[in-house]
């Protein structure tokens, strides 16, 4: 049997990493500035994370939601007081697109609707639901277009308004687009889709799966708005590479045994590893040096000859050039050795690294990042 092939990848094998560094098997370091795809957001192999693994290793690793298991508990508390949702529940799963999945399901047990708004350019994962919400119809087979999807433009609120009536189900945003091309929602925008919910029934979503746990200076995108949503969607950095997922749920939602459910979500180890994360992430104040360091690199790529605009907040940074990016992605890895990524929008290259990322390292990048333009 051989590996299903659907991903194109680079000609390198890491075998080692800590921090925001990599190693290949060769022995070459490189700087990670892409967590793959957002999902490394204390540092690679961080002390506190491989330790609370270890140690629940050594106890029990798993065993499913029919017994009990207060690590959920202690996780969704933690969750609830660093991300200021303290009066949510938390649902636990296993990745994004399950998160949107089960998100998108919510909402149609509570209004029972169908129709969903999701934007152009959005992503929000591989499943079923998902990728119907997901402007992308390369990535949806014939079997996925039952769901009756309208995309809009983002932040065109004439548009919205003129959709947003009672038959809306949902509305499921981004945070920050991420594969997109890093694209934010405007706060006005934000603010008139929490309006057209509240006057239509319609249930709000964000989807914090990339833009979430501190990535963009605070716990959430979309708190930079004053927004608050009825249903947020969590993944990627909430277990810095362990995967576990969750959707964060407002008081109103009521609970029906049987409505949800998951066999790995929430288990012993998973738990473990996003509880060493919030506690890091609380420890090293790494929301507030995300910050910082976020509007370092913004400001500094602003500045260079030849970057036609740079988007994001924190490190959640999309820098567009004039042409395609692809040739200086390769020389930044392959002569400099620094990992960054691609979108959908092929001007635009991403960088998205662990929020403890240093300045020394930030302006490595800057250099290099310069270099490479000039030639």
């Amino acid at each position: 049997m051989k590996t299903f092939e659907v991903y194109p990848r680079f000609a390198i094998e890491p075998v080692k990493a800590f921090g925001s560094s990599i190693w290949d098997k060769q022995g070459t370091r490189y700087l990670d500035l892409y967590g793959g795809h957002a999902v490394i957001s204390i540092g690679h192999t961080h002390p506190h994370y491989v330790r609370r693994i270890e140690e629940q290793l050594h106890k029990i690793g798993f065993y499913s939601n029919s017994v009990e298991i207060p690590m959920q508990d202690q996780l969704s508390k933690k969750l609830g007081e660093l991300s200021g949702y303290a009066s949510y529940h938390l649902f636990l799963c296993n990745s994004g697109a399950e998160a949107n999945e089960n998100a998108l399901k919510l909402a149609s047990f509570r209004n029972k609707r169908k129709k969903i708004i999701a934007f152009l350019k959005s992503f929000h994962g591989r499943t079923s639901l998902a990728v119907a919400t997901t402007d992308d119809p390369k990535i949806r087979a014939v079997i996925n277009e039952g769901t009756e999807v309208l995309f809009l433009p983002l932040n065109d609120e004439v548009t919205l308004e003129q959709n947003l009536n009672e038959e809306i189900c949902a509305v499921i945003v981004e945070g920050i687009q991420g594969v997109g091309g890093v694209h934010l929602p405007s706060h006005t925008f934000l603010r008139r889709i929490r309006e057209g919910c509240n006057n239509t029934g319609a249930v709000m979503i964000v989807d914090e799966i990339q833009s979430g746990y501190g990535r963009s200076g605070k716990f959430f995108a979309h708190q930079h708005a004053d927004v608050t949503p009825d249903l947020i969607t969590v993944a990627k950095g909430m277990g810095n590479g362990f995967p576990i997922a969750g959707v964060l749920i407002a008081p109103e939602f009521e609970a029906k045994q049987g409505s949800l459910g998951t066999t790995f979500g929430g288990s012993h180890l998973a738990c473990a590893a996003a509880l060493a994360v919030l506690e890091v992430i609380e420890a090293e104040d790494l929301i507030s040096r995300a910050s910082y360091s976020g509007k370092y690199l913004m400001d500094a790529l602003s500045a260079i000859q030849g970057v036609k605009e740079v988007r994001g907040l924190g490190l959640m940074i999309g820098i567009e050039l004039d042409a395609p990016i692809a040739p200086i992605r390769n020389r930044l890895l392959y002569e400099d050795h620094i990992f960054t990524g691609s979108s959908s929008d092929p001007n635009t290259l991403r960088v998205l690294p662990a929020l403890n990322l240093s300045m020394e390292e930030a302006d490595h990048f800057i250099q290099c990042f310069k270099k490479q333009l000039q030639k």
